[in-house]
């Protein structure tokens, strides 16, 4: 039998939402948002899916915006675990109410099923907005990092980087980020992706894609389909390189 979990809580003294624009101009100072997904069906099979995402932005002084999202995402089949991640992303930008503007990244993540410990990025790079509506908007990101990924075994799909379990690179991203609201606003759709090739090594790359729709329920509560498709080129020996979620849930919001 297939059922849904539903999940609800509050973890701050705001409610939250999905996807933060930090170049929106309102009287808000800080802004802050939840979504909650999750999967489960019994019987013959035994999945459960859980997957939250976290967004929250403020400004420490009046051109500066600091925004951080996190997610964690568990997995289990028959029982036995199959995913357990953190991802947290942590950007700062400068005059984000113009059309390009710079920013600075640090990003943390953890991995159970490609078996990494920890990832640490931290970079720098330019963001240039392409639409600006008082609901829509569409931004394009170019940055630049350092990488430095520790692997619990030093055994990859790609023999060349056998015998590390620490591999360092130099990335450089593309991002690209939106949303838009449609039929009157019943419907909100929302996009988050990148590409990420190491600028040292042609043969490591990685690629994210994470898509929403929400359908308004009340003022603070939206429905919500999410779609994640992540691929990475180097990954331990044996291991599928590209990874699939398709998630229901709710989404808490403390604004528009």
């Amino acid at each position: 039998m297939m059922k849904l979990l539903v999940y609800g809580f509050f973890f701050t003294t705001s409610t939250m939402y999905s996807q933060i624009n930090e170049s929106a101009t309102d009287s808000l100072k800080i802004k802050a948002n939840l979504s909650l997904t999750g999967f489960w069906q019994s019987g013959n099979v035994e999945t459960f899916i859980f997957r939250a995402k976290s967004d929250l932005s403020f400004k420490p002084w009046s051109d500066w915006v600091f925004k951080t999202q996190n997610s964690y995402v568990y997995q289990e089949f028959g029982k036995e675990k199959a995913d357990e991640d953190i991802l947290s992303l942590n950007f700062l930008y400068i005059n984000p109410k113009r059309t390009v503007y710079p920013l600075m990244l640090g990003f943390f993540s953890t991995n159970y099923r490609r078996e990494i410990n920890a990832r640490y990025l931290c970079g720098a790079g330019v963001s240039f907005e392409i639409i600006k509506h008082k609901t829509n908007w569409l931004k394009l990101s170019v940055t630049s990092e350092f990488e430095r990924t520790l692997f619990k075994q030093a055994h990859f799909n790609l023999s060349n980087y056998n015998g590390n379990t620490s591999i360092n690179t130099i990335r450089g991203t593309l991002w690209v980020n939106g949303k838009y609201y449609a039929f009157k606003d019943k419907i909100i759709l929302s996009h988050e992706s990148y590409v990420q090739p190491s600028l040292e090594a042609s043969d490591n790359y990685r690629w994210q894609a994470d898509l929403g729709v929400e359908f308004p329920l009340v003022k603070h509560l939206n429905f919500k389909i999410n779609y994640r498709h992540t691929f990475e080129s180097l990954v331990i020996a044996n291991q599928e390189r590209q990874d699939q979620f398709l998630t229901f849930g709710f989404t808490l919001k403390n604004y528009k």
